[in-house]
């Protein structure tokens, strides 16, 4: 009898119950906002959160599910911001930092560990004495390609291990004092005039093996270049004429340059046949025009 009452029961509520509708079984991903899929996927929700039949607090728990961890590493942002850390806008690899063709006009801050500066082909016009004076470990910098046209004093005096210094490729009208320990400084393709170079300006220069500066405007070739150097460019100047004691020394027939190994002197007015003493002390011949 109880068993048949409460089949009647059942059967008078049954008119008043919603069936509810088939629950879509779908399978699940979980997808990352930083992917193209998770942007998608995300977006389709923001859009049509009817059309997918959430809720408020579904769509909360689907945020809660794409958060990223605080402590994940994030894309950087856009490399048009110049103000953005160096770090972000350039590369910085194992105390290297590349920073070239980022359309930077001057040098940015730097990591204080940096042993290599690359900021070729930018627009950087200056160099001051501040931009460098922080950064002792410092072995090379190159600023080629560049509009370099003014270098403050005691830009480099501060870099006592810096080893090569290249600004080819520039506006320079005189060479700055340079550090040291040099052992390559390249200024070819600049405007620098012998009266932008002073008398000791390489003298005391002990390890400068490499100097270029080739393509400028020279009248002259630079007095005083040290024992140590082995190549010197200095073609397309405007050189007329050598002495006896440009590379040799006049009073001591017996004096041999025995690092030098190269000379290039093409393209320069000078006729070196005029001047055959002039080449005595050397191993072999510059390059140029002899008649």
């Amino acid at each position: 009898m109880k068993t048949l009452q409460q089949a009647l029961l059942l059967f008078m509520l049954a008119p008043l119950v919603k069936s509810a509708p088939p629950i879509q079984q779908e399978s699940i991903n979980i997808y990352d906002y930083e992917t193209e899929d998770g942007q998608l996927f995300k977006q389709h929700f923001e859009d049509n959160p009817q059309g997918a039949n959430v809720n408020k607090k579904t769509t909360a728990i689907i945020d809660i599910l794409f958060q990223r961890d605080e402590g994940a590493t994030k894309l950087p942002p856009s490399t048009n911001d110049v103000d953005l850390p160096t770090c972000l806008l350039c590369v910085c690899l194992s105390g290297s930092v590349y920073c070239e063709e980022m359309n930077i006009d001057t040098v940015p801050p730097l990591p204080k560990e940096t042993a290599y500066f690359y900021a070729r082909f930018n627009k950087i016009k200056k160099i001051t004495a501040k931009d460098f004076e922080d950064f002792p470990t410092l072995k090379r910098i190159d600023l080629t390609g560049n509009q370099i046209e003014e270098i403050e004093d005691g830009a480099f005096s501060k870099l006592l291990i810096l080893d090569q210094l290249i600004l080819a490729e520039n506006k320079l009208v005189k060479i700055p004092a340079l550090p040291s320990k040099l052992t390559v400084f390249n200024a070819n393709s600049n405007k620098i005039k012998s009266k932008g170079i002073k008398a000791n300006a390489f003298k005391k220069l002990n390890n400068l093996s490499y100097l270029y500066l080739a393509e400028n405007e020279l009248e002259s070739v630079p007095q005083n270049l040290p024992e140590s150097l082995r190549i010197l460019h200095l073609q397309a100047n405007n050189i007329t004429s050598i002495t006896d004691d440009t590379f040799c020394k006049s009073n001591n027939t017996r004096y041999v340059r025995e690092q030098m190994t190269q000379i290039r002197l093409e393209e320069n007015p000078v006729i070196l046949g005029k001047y055959p003493n002039s080449f005595t002390c050397l191993k072999s011949l510059p390059t140029g025009a002899y008649f």
